[in-house]
This record gives structure tokens, sequence and C-alpha cells, in this order.
């Protein structure tokens, strides 16, 4: 399937997905300048990560992992499922 007849709701889920991607790697910068301005005696980065936890960085990651293995499970499906079928079609 080329690019041009992709459906748009495939298109905005994979934009969907990379903006999720770009979150958690963003977060993960801003825990590691955490952890280091909070060895220097600062804690309010810190404190701010743990606020933003539970509502924005704990969904990213589970829908991270849950796309990848989606994907994969996906991708396992079809090269072992459906390529035998169209093996034994021809």
């Amino acid at each position: 399937m080329t690019a041009s007849a992709e459906p748009s709701w495939k298109r905005w889920l994979d934009r969907l997905l990379m903006l999720n991607v770009l979150v958690v790697f963003l977060g993960a910068g801003f825990f590691a300048v955490a952890v280091v301005t909070q060895s220097q005696g600062k804690n309010a980065p810190m404190d701010l990560f743990q606020q933003l936890w539970q509502p924005l960085f704990t969904p990213a990651i589970s829908v991270l992992i849950m796309a990848a293995l989606t994907s994969g499970i996906l991708s396992w499906w079809q090269r072992r499922v459906q390529k035998p079928r169209s093996d034994n079609e021809s």
C-alpha cells in the first residue's frame, strides 16, 4: 500500500503515536535533568516531574508499550498466518 493510498485515520494514528514517543523521550530527558538538579540541592524540577508522572508520563509509556506489542503481534500474524494461506491459494 502506498503512502497516498493509506487511510487518513492511519496517518492520524501514526502522528499521534509519534507525538507520544516524543513525550516519552522528552520525559526521560526531563527526568535526567531533574535528577542532576536534585543532586545539586534544587528540588523544584523533581517535584514537578513527580506531579506529572501519574497524569502524563505513565499513560504515555503505557500507550508506547501497547502500540509496540500490538505492532509486533500484527506483524507476526501477517507473516505466520496470512502468508501460508496466500501460498496455498496460488
